[in-house]
């Protein structure tokens, strides 16, 4: 990836987070107007309603702070710790995440490739599964990420954007992620690619060199 992004993936950047914040934001009003009620056990479930959406909008506000942003910061070192912020993202879904102790030792621009690279395989994951996180071993200097589940689905546009000769005019907010992902791969000496894809699995590959 260059220097410098085209302000249209900015722009799909932007509609996309927005996207991932909607839902506890709108769940956190719905909270607040609940709070008017006279039934106490209304106000219980409301002040529980807003509790758990505060908290899941902080979880997703945070990793995409480090998978959208820089490996920096200023709130003590988050970036290095790839695996917290995937395992809040998922949260109470139906995607798990396998980040083993090896993966918490790359360098934190890999770790931040990891994040992105996780999110594209949990999307690969409608009915749920596992994402699982390894660094590549054998001498080469790269991360895998293999979706598994009951289904594996892979759009013909998330794999267009992938590829090195795609267009951002191509893009939308739903694959500019993965057009991120795979130019953020090119800028640490990787090749982001599909290495595996069936039925109940898909492997997500950045290997350098």
């Amino acid at each position: 990836m260059s220097g410098t992004i085209e302000f249209r993936v900015l722009e799909l950047l932007n509609a996309r987070l927005c996207h991932e914040l909607v839902s506890p934001v709108g769940a956190i009003n719905n909270g607040v107007e609940l709070l008017d009620d006279d039934d106490p056990d209304f106000v219980r479930d409301a002040i529980r309603l807003i509790g758990q959406s505060a908290r899941k909008a902080g979880q997703r506000l945070q990793f995409y702070r480090f998978a959208y942003g820089t490996t920096t910061s200023s709130s003590g070192g988050a970036a290095g710790h790839g695996g917290d912020l995937a395992a809040g993202l998922l949260e109470g879904g139906k995607v798990r995440c396998d980040w083993p102790a090896e993966a918490a030792t790359l360098p934190a621009d890999w770790q931040r490739l990891a994040c992105n690279m996780l999110v594209l395989a949990a999307e690969a994951l409608p009915r749920g599964g596992t994402v699982l996180i390894r660094p590549l071993h054998g001498g080469a200097s790269g991360i895998e990420v293999a979706a598994e589940g009951e289904s594996v689905n892979l759009s013909p546009e998330m794999r267009a954007a992938l590829d090195p000769a795609a267009t951002v005019e191509q893009l939308t907010s739903r694959t500019v992620h993965a057009y991120f992902t795979a130019r953020l791969a090119s800028r640490l000496g990787a090749t982001l690619a599909l290495a595996e894809a069936v039925p109940q699995r898909a492997v997500f590959r950045a290997a350098a060199g």
